[in-house]
């Protein structure tokens, strides 16, 4: 599991906000089309890709794309 892959696919739960403007330092929440449905976009995403369960909590304990990667990380 690498975070150039995890950045990604995390970045393709966003249909207006450009792929490159999302790095691993990225705070996410702070991103214009951050939403609810988003957020439940990156559970599944994460159910799919990586065959490991998220939770709300994680989203909003994590500040940026890579805290939410070390939490999957650490589950897979």
């Amino acid at each position: 599991m690498e975070l150039k892959d995890f950045i990604e696919n995390f970045a393709n739960q966003f249909d207006d906000t450009d792929a490159s403007e999302i790095l691993a330092e990225t705070e996410f929440k702070e991103l214009d089309e951050w939403s609810s449905l988003i957020a439940l976009s990156v559970i599944a995403m994460v159910d799919e890709e990586y065959d490991v369960t998220i939770k709300g909590d994680d989203i909003r304990n994590s500040k940026t794309v890579e805290d939410l990667f070390n939490i999957v990380k650490s589950r897979v």
